[in-house]
């Protein structure tokens, strides 16, 4: 069974014989990842975003953290 390198579109066998399946070569394998972690390839989320939302659980998140590090000062 044949595939396309989903980085440069080249014909790879889909077999032991193929380490890097499904990418031709460990230089595609590796420019795919890079691509992942530089979120160019990501799954998009499909439920709506309410801002105000976020902003307060952001507010939230902020005053926690605010009150741990001044916890930790207080204490060492």
């Amino acid at each position: 069974m044949k595939v396309n390198c989903p980085t440069c579109d080249n014909a790879v066998e889909w077999s032991a014989a193929s380490p890097f399946r499904p990418f031709c070569s460990e230089r595609c394998k590796l420019i795919d990842l890079g691509d992942w972690a530089a979120e160019n390839h990501r799954i998009p989320d499909k439920a709506p975003i309410d801002a105000a939302l976020s902003e307060e659980y952001l507010a939230e998140l902020e005053q926690e953290f605010i009150a741990q590090d001044n916890d930790f000062f207080k204490n060492n």
